[in-house]
């Protein structure tokens, strides 16, 4: 399997395979919501799509990036969302890197969305794919994200070599700069939690495709039980 890794601003066509991974937090948040139980979540283009989304379906769930904000009901936190019953409710997210990134490869044939803690299920799915190439979007950090590289490192080789040991790519993550700007606790819309809980390989066992669903592009899970 050939594989790329590349940043937002490199992707020049759309790939056949994309993988798009957004450790803290946007993936690891929309797995976490999916175990919550909810059925789906639409990936804004902007803040003022989200809340018009949220306007035209006032059922929904519209979750952002950073503090509160009026017509937002959630922020991008795992450790905030884990508490959150969702159950058969649509959520639409709008964050920073994660979701502009799986709008950029909105053309690609399939697109996965990733973290660690769905490391092996989107594994799984690239094996049973037979694809020759895949694209790695590193969202974070205008592609230099370590804690996005290591997670689509870790989860190419998995794709290929089952066995793969995940803790020297954890590390990298747990030392990446992200990690550290969450840790330090100065910003609005973080728990404490958060960085452990986007460290935490496989805890869900299924994985996230996204796909367009009318003029929407949306993610779903695949696999296990979301």
């Amino acid at each position: 399997m050939d594989t790329r890794f590349l940043g937002i601003s490199d992707l020049s066509e759309a790939p056949s395979v994309a993988v798009v991974v957004d450790v803290m937090r946007a993936f690891t948040v929309a797995a976490w919501a999916f175990a919550q139980g909810a059925e789906k979540i639409v990936l804004a283009e902007s803040l003022n799509e989200a809340l018009a989304l949220k306007a035209g379906h006032p059922d929904w769930v519209a979750l952002k990036d950073g503090p509160p904000a009026p017509g937002f009901d959630l922020v991008n936190s795992p450790g905030l969302l884990r508490s959150v019953y969702l159950a058969g409710r649509t959520v639409v997210q709008k964050t920073t890197a994660g979701t502009v990134g799986a709008l950029a490869v909105k053309e690609a044939s399939l697109v996965l969305c990733a973290g660690f803690v769905v490391a092996e299920a989107t594994a799984r799915l690239l094996r049973t794919q037979n694809s020759d190439s895949v694209t790695f979007v590193v969202t974070g950090e205008d592609g230099q994200a370590d804690e996005d590289l290591a997670c689509a490192q870790y989860i190419a080789l998995r794709a290929t070599e089952a066995g793969t040991d995940a803790a020297e790519f954890l590390h990298r993550a747990a030392q990446s700069r992200a990690a550290a700007e969450l840790a330090e606790g100065g910003r609005q819309g973080v728990h404490p939690d958060d960085v452990a809980l986007c460290l935490e390989v496989d805890r869900f066992p299924f994985a996230m495709v996204a796909a367009s669903e009318g003029s929407l592009m949306v993610l779903r899970p695949w696999g296990g039980s979301g």
